[in-house]
């Protein structure tokens, strides 16, 4: 079963983060931020991956800590239900349109996590959430998911679409990578034969 849980207590935070990547898309979510939990209500269903997130933080100061700290337990978790990674596809594309925005998102679940992040917000907020806290979840989630994460919009004007395009799109992308290839069950897809470095 490729499931994971995670627990990150900081003094700043305290998160919980429960995930099976072959579950059907259901999700509990409560953060205390409500556009975050917009965002990982949207990328639980879209990905097929099932997510319970509990987050209470240090908000009376701002969004911050408690937006990249869900990003870096959930990066974990991630990891973590992926075990030894055979017979993933490991790879995948997508261009996912939301409205009139276009955002073109890559993911390689190489074990070398690294992020290239093009997006750009024509305001500081959508509501009270800092847009710029978009790129730090996804930096998060990158860093602790072991994951090389090209997002780049393409088109856009809205940025609660743009955001949300971003995040469905990684949704989407993360269904494709984490499925099992049945012709290639039981390995790893990497020539070296081990995936992580």
């Amino acid at each position: 079963m490729r499931k994971a849980a995670v627990k990150r207590a900081t003094k700043e935070t305290d998160v919980a983060v429960s995930i099976d990547l072959d579950g059907v898309g259901a999700a509990e979510v409560a953060t205390g931020i409500g556009f975050l939990d917009h965002m990982l209500d949207l990328l639980a269903r879209h990905s097929r991956i099932d997510m319970a997130v509990k987050a209470k933080g240090d908000l009376h100061i701002d969004h911050h800590h408690t937006t990249e700290d869900v990003g870096i337990a959930l990066g974990q978790a991630v990891r973590q239900a992926l075990g030894e990674m055979k017979g993933i596809n490991r790879y995948a594309d997508v261009h996912l349109p939301m409205d009139e925005a276009l955002t073109r998102v890559a993911l390689d679940i190489s074990g070398r996590p690294f992020l290239v992040f093009r997006v750009e917000f024509a305001r500081d907020k959508v509501g009270s959430f800092d847009t710029e806290l978009v790129q730090e979840w996804f930096q998060a989630f990158a860093m602790n998911a072991g994951v090389t994460l090209h997002v780049e919009t393409l088109h856009g004007t809205n940025d609660h679409h743009i955001a949300e395009s971003c995040f469905k799109g990684l949704a989407r992308a993360l269904r494709a990578a984490v499925a099992i290839d049945p012709r290639a069950a039981g390995e790893v897809p990497s020539t070296k034969g081990t995936l992580g470095g």
